[in-house]
């Protein structure tokens, strides 16, 4: 049985194999006419880079997902290679305020995490996650040779007078927001890719899905904890052009790595005629036109007690909709309420690579007589907490947890989640705390009106906020990562790793607007506000505990939702 000649990703129509179901045993033809018929063990749902049924020992498992985590890897370094030390530019050669520099970093963060739902939705609904993948990498090497282009442009137009500075401007964030257009498409599919190569179906194949998730944050935290160490000291101390022009040159390498892969993958193919949106929509859309009417047939006999219940009034959409086409729009629904409690999380995780770092560049950064640390570079130890931390929750929590819970994973996903959320709120007051005691011998040494003057205070004092929150991560990022992909339909796992993403683009901008609404409210009238560019008199430790009390709020409004949770453990 010969099932096609073209890798998927080369069709321009609609694949036309949407509705084939392969069987756990296939009978699969070579290209050859001549070859003999193969008995091969092959995967449901996905077919390899020839469009034929994925044969379960060619294609997929550890072998794919490394390549697809050596891409994340590459992709990480450029990333964190641009944000990592974002402000110190912005606040540096641009010359912007630190609020101003600090609400424009959350902006484009924002963004760079919110677009990858429309990325995700691209590739769930027309493209599929290979080919959204490929055409991302070249955006983003585009934009970040615009990126290195423009901190080249003020030594080709002599210099940053008023005109250059105004070109360089509106290049730079051309070029960033291009690159958070590539982020859109390539970060929710290239992990959803790396999971799509483990069966879940398949028992050792889905304990290796769990781990999975894991070692893919592994990686990631791998690629970013060598950016800041490198990157930042480039940057800070030989060149920008290079510090912006190394990422270019790692996502050229990354798209290298991605398409080596490409004969070992195995690609999902959807079960559905209709795209996940339209089937969600129509359930919505039929509940609302059949609102006053009962439904002829009797749910009870198809939903489970408690699907029946919740969200109730979408049962009404039996009239047109099909049984799975509801519980899988209850199942999207259902993640509303978590979604929405773990923002608070993302709140916190814009101050890494903004505040803490400006908070950081006022204090004793030396290591060795003449040498300095760049202050970005303490991010590295919330990368090193998670390279030391991941392995030993692997392979020594996971284990003894699963002995105790009879768990697979330990403990259960929301459980990690809000451990991490409470352990955010614990590294924010270690930060407010810190700040508290670094104003306090800024006002003993008379430095209040030196803010260039550096404060006796070691930036070491800083490491116990990062590592606290890489331990967070470890357990919320990674838990998310997880929830979301597990719970929601098979055709929009990518959508439900942008909703992932989307806790801490949401995060970004709420932070952004927290700290302009502070900033105007505290500031003016001869007033230092809470974020002015003399630290010395700002009040960052204000602003810690507030988001502290923010955070403790979120965690108790989690464990509530939590609580209620029905875990979706069908696949649709």
């Amino acid at each position: 049985m010969k099932i096609s000649n073209h890798p998927p990703w080369l069709s321009t129509k609609k694949n036309n194999y949407t509705n084939l179901r392969v069987e756990s045993l296939s009978l699969i033809m070579a290209d050859d006419a001549e070859t003999p018929m193969l008995l091969v063990r092959a995967v449901d749902g996905a077919v390899d880079y020839k469009g034929h049924p994925a044969s379960r020992s060619n294609t997929g498992r550890w072998r794919s997902a490394s390549f697809i985590i050596g891409v994340e890897i590459a992709e990480r370094f450029a990333y964190y290679g641009i944000s990592s030390n974002l402000v110190t530019y912005l606040t540096g050669p641009l010359g912007q305020s630190t609020a101003a520099a600090a609400a424009n970093i959350n902006a484009w963060c924002g963004t760079a995490l919110l677009l990858p739902l429309l990325g995700a939705s691209v590739a769930d609904s027309f493209l599929g996650r290979y080919r959204t993948i490929s055409m991302a990498s070249l955006l983003y090497i585009l934009g970040l040779g615009l990126l290195t282009f423009s901190a080249v442009l003020p030594s080709l137009m002599d210099g940053f007078d008023s005109q250059t500075n105004m070109v360089t401007t509106a290049l730079f964030f051309f070029s960033l927001y291009l690159i958070a257009v590539a982020e859109g498409g390539h970060r929710p599919c290239a992990q959803a890719f790396g999971a799509d190569q483990f069966d879940g179906q398949d028992p050792e194949e889905c304990k290796s899905k769990s781990s999975f998730f894991n070692w893919w944050y592994f990686g990631v935290s791998a690629g970013a904890t060598v950016t800041v160490m490198i990157l930042s000291y480039i940057q800070d101390n030989l060149s920008w052009v290079l510090g912006f022009g190394i990422p270019c040159i790692a996502m050229i390498i990354a798209l290298v790595v991605f398409l080596a892969g490409t004969k070992t993958y195995r690609y999902s193919i959807g079960k559905n005629e209709k795209g996940p949106f339209v089937r969600i929509s129509s359930v919505f859309v039929a509940a609302f036109r059949n609102r006053q009417k009962t439904s002829p047939l009797d749910c009870h006999g198809f939903l489970s007690e408690q699907n029946y219940e919740q969200f109730k009034f979408l049962n009404k959409a039996m009239v047109v909709c099909s049984i799975a086409e509801i519980e899988e729009t209850k199942a999207v629904l259902r993640l509303v309420p978590i979604w929405s409690t773990c923002l608070v999380y993302g709140i916190v995780c814009a101050q890494i690579s903004t505040l803490y770092i400006k908070q950081g560049a006022t204090m004793d950064r030396t290591v060795v007589s003449g040498f300095e640390i760049p202050p970005a570079s303490l991010q590295c130890f919330m990368g090193i907490t998670i390279l030391v931390i991941l392995p030993m929750y692997d392979r020594i929590f996971v284990p003894i947890a699963k002995s105790l819970t009879t768990n697979p994973s330990g403990i259960t996903m929301l459980q990690r989640i809000g451990t991490g959320i409470l352990l955010s709120a614990i590294s924010t007051i270690v930060a407010a705390l810190v700040e508290m005691k670094r104003l306090k011998i800024a006002k003993e040494y008379d430095l209040v009106d030196k803010p260039s003057v550096t404060v006796p205070m070691s930036v070491w004092r800083l490491v116990p906020q990062y590592l606290i929150f890489g331990l967070a991560d470890v357990f919320t990022l990674v838990g998310l990562q997880e929830f979301f992909y597990e719970q929601v339909p098979q055709e929009l796992r990518s959508i439900g790793l942008a909703l992932y993403l989307s806790v801490t683009g949401i995060g970004n901008f709420l932070s952004g607007i927290v700290i302009s609404v502070i900033d105007n409210a505290t500031g003016g009238d001869g007033r230092d506000s809470w974020f002015s560019n003399n630290l010395n008199r700002a009040h960052l430790d204000y602003f810690y505990w507030l988001i502290s009390g923010l955070s403790l709020i979120g965690f108790v409004t989690f464990l509530h939702f939590s609580k209620s949770y029905i875990y979706n453990r069908n696949v649709f």
